[in-house]
């Protein structure tokens, strides 16, 4: 038995339709690789040749702005597939894709994912269906940065990481985030973040303990956000 068909992670993805057969030519043709925590998966600009399923560790997807701020558009986790709407479009890849702890990442070329495309429905709709998820949540993010004030989107990003990516055996959260990636998610300088977690902290909704974060009062965050 191949790894691919041992791989659990596929069953997260798009990957869980194909059957025994292409799994054995997926395991035949991809290339697995350690990724070390900051460097990067692929960068903005790059010609992505083919699709990574990410297998362990979490990595994020951001763009670099006109002045030179990182915004992260989307934290992404075992199981799921980078590179799936460049390889589509036939264009550079529109974000960069970067380690925020030490992954393990397989790469299937282009070639290999167009004959899955033709040769099966269910995993070409999959894949139709995971590009109009992220569409979902690009408009989502887009409506929520315009609406919500930053303290607002700061506890929805907080309860986010916590339900998304768990918390730590001590309750910190699971994904350890630099004051500047979380001022970028929440599209916010960096000072301005530093100072809403203050007053969280103050307001006994967090606790903050270096750079780990708990969350304290989560109902009262939800409030927040709400």
């Amino acid at each position: 038995m191949s790894k691919c068909e041992q791989c659990i992670v596929r069953e997260f993805s798009s990957l869980k339709a194909l059957n025994k057969e292409e799994l054995l030519k997926m395991a035949n043709c991809k290339t697995s690789y350690t990724i070390k925590k900051g460097e990067p998966i692929f960068e903005e600009g790059e010609s992505v040749n083919g699709i990574y399923c990410v297998k362990d560790g979490i990595c994020k997807l951001s763009k670099l702005s006109a002045n030179g701020k990182d915004q992260i558009v989307k934290l992404v986790k075992p199981g799921e597939l980078l590179g799936q709407r460049s390889m589509i479009s036939d264009e550079p890849a529109n974000l960069s894709a970067v380690a925020l702890e030490d992954m393990e990442v397989c790469f299937i070329p282009k070639s290999e994912v167009l004959g899955f495309f033709n040769n099966n429905n269910q995993f070409s709709m999959n894949v139709m269906k995971t590009i109009c998820g992220d569409l979902k949540e690009s408009d989502d993010h887009m409506v929520s940065m315009a609406q919500k004030t930053v303290k607002e989107r700061l506890a929805e990003t907080l309860i986010y990481l916590e339900d998304t990516f768990g918390k730590n055996d001590d309750g910190s959260l699971h994904i350890q985030l630099s004051r500047e990636e979380l001022a970028g998610m929440i599209g916010t300088a960096t000072e301005s973040c530093i100072r809403l977690l203050s007053e969280f902290n103050k307001n006994g909704w967090i606790d903050l303990n270096g750079k780990k974060i708990s969350i304290t009062d989560k109902n009262k965050l939800k409030r927040m956000a709400e």
